[in-house]
């Protein structure tokens, strides 16, 4: 399923700040059906819930994640900033104080940079599950 890697081998800081800001808006404004974080690859809304703690933790402590791990990072934060029916959406700027123009232009970068990463999980759902 391809190595593990740090945020500090694809990230910059300030995008690696945003990641981690952003998944702090699941379980406060944001909110999430079972079905949608089974969507991002979690098993349900509560196991996104837990998870999100965690990999906040791996950001910032530069603990290497699995690209499986990247691609759900990737994808909860696309959906809290955006959703306003899932996500903080609308709220952004307000719960975060995060602009949108400077959010989209740093998730434009993070999309760039974790390319590579993510590739294989393209049009998929985030899984543990070997890929036949």
């Amino acid at each position: 399923m391809g190595s593990e890697v740090a945020a500090s081998a694809l990230l910059a800081e300030d995008e690696t700040a945003l990641l981690r800001r952003a998944l702090l808006e699941w379980g406060g404004p944001a909110r999430c059906s079972d079905q949608l974080a089974v969507g991002m690859g979690f098993e349900s809304e509560r196991d996104l819930l837990d998870q999100c703690p965690r990999l906040r933790r791996a950001l910032a402590d530069d603990v290497p994640l699995a690209p499986v791990d990247w691609a759900r990072i990737l994808l909860a934060v696309e959906i809290v900033f955006v959703s306003d029916l899932a996500g903080t959406g609308f709220e952004w700027s307000t719960t975060t104080g995060l602009s949108d123009e400077a959010t989209i232009k740093a998730l434009r970068s993070v999309q760039r940079k974790l390319g590579r990463t993510v590739r294989q999980y393209y049009g998929e759902t985030p899984s543990d599950a070997p890929r036949p």
